[in-house]
């Protein structure tokens, strides 16, 4: 089974929603089914109900971010696992459609579309694959984005736990205000040593020789 293949599904879904910048994509059942791909069987399923409950599964998910990128550890694991509990997965072996050399099907463990609605399907498989990214490489591998205001969530897989944010975009931002920020301080610096020299010759007594 890819577990690391559906690590991502989480991200997608609380990435719809910008919360410091009013945004939110998920707004219709198209855009539900964009999430899945359009070639899942449980995208076909969604409707306008799905839109609601994926914006609940959606809410909670972006508390485990949160959580872990607070550093409370247990309370993002309790938070991953009330929703495991509440959307269990229902693993299926799969194969048909992939043959070997010989033509033998190349079985493999998948996992199944969920038969109740396609946010149960969808919250199954997103927190399955965040469990195991959690599990295999550290709950302070899920993060959010430091480049103020996105708070775009993201999963770290460098290899020296380095990653502060989102995206490229997202960094070379980050980094051009800080250069900025810098130079505007080197500036202020320097405009207060000009004016402290000023000052002090100012008030340096002038003597008759």
């Amino acid at each position: 089974m890819e577990l690391a293949y559906y690590s991502d599904y989480a991200v997608r879904l609380v990435n719809t929603e910008q919360p410091e910048r009013g945004g939110d994509t998920l707004t219709s059942v198209e855009a539900v089914r964009e999430l899945f791909g359009p070639a899942q069987q449980a995208a076909r399923r969604a409707t306008d109900s799905d839109v609601t409950r994926l914006r609940t599964v959606r809410a909670r998910l972006r508390a485990v971010f949160e959580a872990a990128d607070a550093g409370d550890e247990v309370l993002a694991v309790d938070l991953l696992n009330a929703l495991m509990m509440e959307f269990p997965v229902s693993p299926q072996i799969s194969g048909h459609e992939y043959r070997d050399d010989n033509g033998r099907p190349n079985w493999h463990m998948h996992i199944a579309d969920h038969a109740a609605n396609a946010t149960a399907g969808f919250t199954a498989t997103a927190c399955m694959g965040l469990a195991f990214h959690l599990t295999e490489l550290g709950v302070d591998r899920l993060g959010i984005c430091e480049a103020s205001p996105c708070r775009n969530v993201y999963l770290d897989t460098s290899t020296n736990r380095s990653r502060r944010y989102c995206s490229d975009r997202c960094a070379t931002r980050a980094n051009v205000a800080a250069y900025r920020a810098r130079k505007r301080l080197e500036s202020e610096r320097s405009a207060r040593t000009g004016r402290t020299a000023d000052t002090a010759q100012d008030s340096t007594p002038v003597t008759d020789r």
